[in-house]
């Protein structure tokens, strides 16, 4: 196992990102001038780079950021490494947005949408990142939904579940790796403080151990990102450590 950092939110450093635990490497690339997607590819391909490695010398990476696009860098990783992995995505919200959807225009809202073949141009063609069928993902909870995300999951194969139903979804994947990603805002804000996009009325944090563990069971998981969407000093690290430790523990 070897756990990775990558201090950053999109594009914007973050020198103090509040992380369960301590991290062996940390990615951290002087990135270059351009568009905010010529630089996350740059960003990403660093991840991609370090992921592929890990994976190639035998170890299972567990990805620690500050957002959800990472995700494409360390599937871009697997892939690289020859894995071809399934997707299991824990998130209170769909990230399935597109630019042409959007209303915020927030780019942290599409790496799910990214990941299953969607304006390639933007960042998949940099990274090498080929799609993931839609059928091989599991979006996990995804109870905070834009109109343009219900629409599309309406259409779409992704099997969309509550957490507790997570391991039977996982079941119905194709008997491959598996991607394992927790959006720490997947968890009730009530046992979560600080979140940077809470959105209430979701599991507690035991539900979600229970339901991320039940995954990990399973011992297809290739590698783990997880998303410290939070500010720091509300103290939701501490809070999120002691199923992070457990991941950590199962990864090895």
């Amino acid at each position: 196992m070897t756990s990775i950092l990558v201090p950053y939110h999109l594009d914007e450093y973050l020198p103090e990102l509040d992380v369960p635990g301590s991290a062996e490497t940390t990615v951290m690339p002087s990135l270059p001038d351009g568009t905010r997607w010529a630089r996350m590819a740059w960003l990403y391909g660093a991840v991609a780079v370090t992921v592929a490695g890990t994976v190639s010398a035998g170890h299972r990476p567990l990805v620690l950021s500050g957002d959800c696009t990472t995700a494409l860098g360390v599937v871009a990783g697997l892939q690289r490494a020859g894995v071809d992995p399934t997707v299991v995505w824990f998130d209170a919200h769909g990230d399935l947005q597109t630019p042409e959807t959007t209303s915020s225009g927030y780019l942290g809202g599409m790496p799910l949408r990214l990941l299953t073949g969607h304006r390639r141009d933007l960042i998949a063609t940099a990274l090498d990142l080929r799609p993931v069928a839609e059928a091989d993902v599991v979006l996990s909870d995804g109870r905070d939904l834009d109109p343009p995300e219900v629409d599309h999951l309406r259409r779409a194969a992704i099997r969309h579940r509550r957490v507790g139903d997570v391991a039977d979804a996982v079941g119905q994947l194709p008997d491959r790796p598996i991607y394992l990603h927790l959006d720490a805002d997947v968890v009730d804000p009530v046992d979560l403080p600080g979140l940077r996009f809470p959105a209430p009325g979701g599991p507690h944090l035991t539900e979600v151990a229970d339901a991320v563990t039940a995954v990990l069971d399973t011992g297809r998981v290739a590698a783990v990102g997880v998303a410290c969407t939070w500010d720091p000093g509300h103290g939701a690290a501490a809070r999120l450590g002691p199923l992070v430790k457990e991941i950590l523990r199962r990864l090895a």
